[in-house]
């Protein structure tokens, strides 16, 4: 699958931040979350979303190098490759002053009928839109 690359820029806010004064591997299971909900929302209209919703099914993060407040970052996104009702997810952080990787994650979802909640195959509707 050859999917283009979504992304979105946070800096870090002194709310993300642990008592070893990185943040904290919490916070980027979030940013990981609010990308693809974003990317979703850019890409899909208002009648898909209120047809479909996604649910994790898993995560894989490895954490490459701390990120601090004040920190600008880059958090890229897209989808690897989608088979009947699941599709894999790939994230990337980058610390965007010297494009240093801080994160990078897998997340399997699943697509399901917003309706009934039950897992329904990923249709060409949505497929091209990725």
């Amino acid at each position: 699958m050859n999917s283009e690359v979504f992304q979105s820029t946070i800096t870090v806010p002194k709310s993300a931040i642990d008592d070893m004064n990185h943040v904290n591997n919490v916070i980027y299971l979030q940013w990981i979350q609010d990308v693809a909900k974003k990317h979703w929302e850019t890409k899909t209209s208002e009648t898909i979303r209120n047809t479909y919703v996604w649910v994790v099914l898993n995560h894989y993060i490895e954490y490459h190098s701390p990120a601090v407040e004040h920190d600008e970052l880059t958090i890229q996104t897209w989808i690897d490759h989608h088979h009947g009702a699941k599709s894999e997810r790939h994230t990337k952080i980058i610390k965007t002053s010297n494009q240093k990787v801080i994160a990078t994650a897998k997340t399997m979802w699943c697509l399901l009928y917003k309706e009934t909640l039950r897992p329904t195959r990923i249709n060409k509707e949505i497929s091209t839109l990725f």
